[in-house]
């Protein structure tokens, strides 16, 4: 399954003046973090990111993942000027956007790769340290195989296409599918446990959480995630969970987010707060399937809560589905 299925490509185009007026215009105050990925690239410097985000009510952001990443430079003085705290930061955001997602290299089959992918993360933990946050998150583990990756894809589209008669069948095949992708994966799971042990001996004062995939073929599924998270239980790794994500994993017969929530809920540090439909993820809350009044329950009030939509959605979009979570509780 590709991993930006039905998501419109970021927007790169630049803002002018005016368009960041617009963005920083007051907005009612809001105890959500917003994540920067929301902005593209219409953002080029930290400080807009900072002072559009308190312009929006929020006082909170995380650092997101984007097709050119901005400098940290000047963000002390936004900070002073402002109040905003980072909150949680995606491992990733320090480099352009990549195919591959963090946790994939780190559980990599290749010496050399998972080495690389640890000295990476190391940049992002010294960041995230420089920046007084608390939090990075690493992202997905796809198993690197390529017929897989084929299998996984070809099997997206039949279940985009698949009819109510053919949905049952459809969903059977990706249920087979995951549990084939978690045998040959697991020696994928252990090097990244290993991985993460390893950061956790070398930065204890930054907390790590583990955020599953979208991707078939990526080897932190349900079973997965509960091997993994028991693995490292003493070294305080704690659970992402994404709200768009398993909703569309459990549109295509997977665990769904009444599972993921009961069973990882201990260990919750945070939820991304998108909306999504089996065609189309990152979609601002509200808009999509995603049952909001589930999660609400689910979710603890000490974990970080992150918007993160698509950056076709604007500044409108945001404030609305603010209210809307507003609305009923959150």
């Amino acid at each position: 399954m590709d991993a930006n299925s039905g998501r419109q490509q970021s927007d790169s185009t630049e803002c002018s003046p005016t368009q960041i007026d617009t963005l920083t215009q007051p907005g009612i105050p809001n105890e959500f973090a917003l994540s920067t990925a929301c902005y593209g690239g219409r953002l080029k410097s930290i400080e807009d990111q900072a002072f559009a985000a308190v312009g929006m009510g929020f006082r909170r952001v995380e650092l997101g993942l984007l097709d050119q990443p901005v400098t940290f430079n000047g963000f002390a003085d936004s900070r002073r000027e402002t109040g905003i705290s980072v909150d949680s930061m995606v491992a990733g955001c320090l480099n352009p956007k990549a195919e591959n997602m963090s946790g994939t290299r780190l559980g990599s089959p290749k010496a050399e790769e998972r080495e690389r992918a640890l000295n990476s993360l190391r940049r992002h933990i010294r960041s995230a340290q420089a920046l007084e946050c608390p939090l990075v998150i690493v992202r997905g583990c796809a198993v690197e195989n390529d017929k897989l990756q084929a299998e996984a894809d070809s099997l997206h589209a039949e279940l985009l296409d698949a009819t109510n008669g053919q949905l049952e069948a459809a969903q059977s095949k990706i249920g087979d599918f995951v549990a084939r992708v978690q045998k040959k994966g697991q020696k994928q799971v252990e090097h990244l446990c290993r991985s993460l042990h390893t950061l956790r001996a070398e930065f204890p004062d930054t907390r790590l959480a583990l955020e599953p995939g979208l991707q078939f073929n990526d080897i932190l599924n349900f079973e997965a995630m509960e091997w993994a998270l028991g693995d490292l239980s003493r070294q305080d790794v704690a659970y992402w969970h994404d709200t768009g994500r398993i909703h569309q994993r459990e549109a295509a017969g997977l665990p769904g987010q009444g599972a993921w929530l009961e069973a990882f809920g201990e260990c919750l540090a945070g939820v991304h707060l998108q909306d999504s439909t089996l065609e189309e993820a990152e979609l601002p809350p509200g808009q999509g399937e995603v049952d909001f009044r589930l999660v609400l329950d689910s979710v603890a009030s000490t974990a970080v809560r992150v918007v993160e939509v698509n950056p076709r959605h604007g500044r409108p979009e945001i404030l609305a589905c603010v209210q809307f979570l507003a609305d009923m509780g959150f």
